[in-house]
């Protein structure tokens, strides 16, 4: 599959196998993070891999009581070791370098046949307590990671020319 493809094709999985994930492409999903870009080539980021039955199922509660994430034989739990550091844009490093180290790392998996979701709904504080995460850490993304079940059809996307502006922002684009 090739890289547009795989970014065409990916879903949001929220039905998982009964199936155990093979440790060669956790690692795998792994080194797509680590292989990611960050601001300055600091990889201030820890990524925690669940696959403890009794954890996944505490994690429900933290994450806002999505049964579905038990499903999975795994979670992937994205932590940032400097939240406070912006870059000169103004946006926090820790986020936008996990958000891309996530994408890298939804995008792997899916490659290997494996199903995420991107998860933002759950306890910050929560999460920490539970998986025993410095108050200084913060978690930016969890996923679940299995095999899909159900893979849900594509999901409407806006026409180019209505997100796209050339030069200039505008409200209105015309295509050129």
């Amino acid at each position: 599959m090739d890289v547009f493809q795989t970014i065409a094709t990916r879903r949001s999985i929220r039905s998982y196998r009964d199936l155990p994930v093979e440790p060669e492409k956790i690692e795998q999903i792994l080194e797509a993070a680590r292989w990611s870009p960050s601001a300055n080539n600091r990889q201030d980021w820890k990524f925690i891999v669940i696959q403890n039955k009794t954890t996944i199922e505490q994690m429900i509660d933290v994450c806002r009581g999505q049964t579905f994430i038990a499903q999975a034989p795994v979670l992937l739990v994205a932590c940032s070791l400097r939240p406070d550091s912006l870059m000169t844009c103004g946006h926090p490093r820790g986020t936008v370098d996990l958000s891309i180290a996530m994408t890298s790392m939804l995008l792997q998996a899916w490659s290997l046949g494996l199903g995420t979701c991107w998860l933002g709904a759950f306890s910050q504080e929560g999460v920490k307590k539970l998986l025993k995460i410095p108050e200084a850490v913060s978690v930016v993304a969890i996923t679940p990671l299995g095999y899909p079940k159900v893979i849900p059809g594509p999901p409407a996307r806006k026409p180019l020319d209505t997100i796209v502006c050339h030069e200039t922002y505008s409200e209105q684009t015309d295509p050129q």
